[in-house]
């Protein structure tokens, strides 16, 4: 399976042509969402999974940013949260607290871009708007996580 690279890589074959693994990406990484792939082929470059730690959709995309190299590339402030696409978020129901009885709701004003809305409190991942960042699945207060992100690729 190809890793999720960090935002502003273009393609994996663009992205192993050009990146020298220095690493910078993942130290420049505000939130800790960049770690390095420990083994197989792709050992020791950079990769995300937003199932351990979110994209923050940072606007001025400190990672690509601090890139030396062409194998990230910044986007406009503008288009950062409509042109990254790191996955879908999807709803464990059987681990969610709303379809279990009590309130919650706590994902909904997580999600930077809408993609979550609350129908009779319970939520619902538009899958035209949700790009998985990871940061509904960070806020959920269930001990396993109610919500899972199926990452792209």
């Amino acid at each position: 399976m190809t890793p999720l690279r960090p935002p502003g890589a273009l393609s994996e074959a663009h992205f192993r042509a050009h990146c020298d693994g220095c690493l910078e990406c993942v130290v420049r990484c505000p939130h800790g969402a960049i770690g390095v792939l420990p083994s197989g082929p792709h050992a020791g470059t950079p990769a995300m999974d937003p199932n351990q730690a979110p994209c923050h959709l940072c606007a001025d995309m400190p990672c690509a940013q601090a890139c030396p190299t062409d194998a990230l590339t910044p986007l406009p402030p503008s288009a950062v949260s409509g042109v990254i696409f790191l996955g879908l978020a999807h709803v464990e129901t059987e681990r969610c607290f709303v379809f279990q009885g009590p309130e919650c709701g706590a994902c909904h004003p997580a999600c930077p871009l809408g993609a979550i809305t609350l129908s009779l409190g319970r939520p619902r991942i538009d899958a035209e708007l949700c790009n998985g960042c990871g940061l509904c699945r960070a806020s959920c207060p269930v001990w396993g996580k109610a919500i899972r992100i199926d990452l792209a690729g």
